[in-house]
């Protein structure tokens, strides 16, 4: 069972990634390319070129997840700027998955106190 601690980064690989990648090339995007730490237990998306694909990497313990979602008839609103990663909570990554774009959905701003009169 995957379990994620509260305050899990998520790391999205912006721009198309070859779906056709397994573990062994997707972490070699994490290290090479989005120059992150593989065994930090963060959460590292990709997507494919269409957005119809999404592919989650993280490492649990003692070995590696992958979970693959592709999508029959709809596209997941995959970000698009010229940054090479993104980092999101694990709630934008539920929003991301549901079909909602994480750029535009705005939620209640977080207060925090210190005292509480």
């Amino acid at each position: 069972m995957i379990s994620l601690a509260p305050g899990v980064k998520v790391f999205l690989a912006l721009g198309a990634t070859d779906m056709r990648k397994g573990i062994d090339g997707l972490s070699l995007v994490v290290a090479r390319h989005l120059e992150k730490d593989l065994f930090s237990g963060q959460v590292f998306a990709f997507c494919n070129r269409k957005g119809t694909a999404i592919k989650l990497l993280l490492w649990d313990r003692n070995g590696f997840w992958v979970l693959h979602k592709r999508l029959e008839r709809q596209r997941f609103r995959w970000p698009r700027t010229e940054a090479e990663v993104m980092e999101v909570g694990l709630r934008e990554l539920g929003w991301l998955l549901d079909g909602l774009d994480p750029l535009r959905v705005k939620g209640h701003a977080r207060l925090e106190y210190s005292t509480i009169f």
